[in-house]
């Protein structure tokens, strides 16, 4: 039935929310050169002060939009990832020991280690 396809497509309310922040970080992104115009035209008529507030002003709230976008974006991700059934496991390097290099391949530049000459950090 295409109501219950249109009502499960549509957003909900989070994901709307983190789209109207990632256009929202897009637009003052975008601003940020205008501003800078419009500062340097201040600062040329003797308004120095005002201008670099407003170019200072500009590149701040550019800044905590991006990184309220990516906050919103990871967390959405997270939600949409646990809701799904997708299987996403993380692997520590020990997940990586019965995988083997072929014999021969196209590393010739490749410097082989044992691992009694390095040791590994965390």
């Amino acid at each position: 039935m295409m109501t219950g396809w249109y009502a499960q497509r549509t957003p909900n309310w989070s994901a709307r929310a983190m789209i109207a922040v990632a256009v929202l970080a897009l637009l003052l992104v975008a601003a940020v050169p205008v501003a800078l115009l419009a500062a340097v035209v201040l600062m040329l008529l003797g308004h120095v002060v005002v201008g670099l507030a407003l170019f200072g002003g500009s590149v701040l709230a550019a800044g905590a939009a991006v990184a309220l976008a990516g906050m919103s974006g990871k967390r959405q991700l997270r939600k949409l990832i646990s809701r799904s059934n997708l299987r996403v496991v993380r692997l520590n390097g020990s997940d990586y020991s019965d995988v083997t290099e072929p014999e021969g391949g196209d590393h010739d530049t490749l410097v082989r280690l044992d691992r009694s000459e390095y040791t590994e950090v965390r």
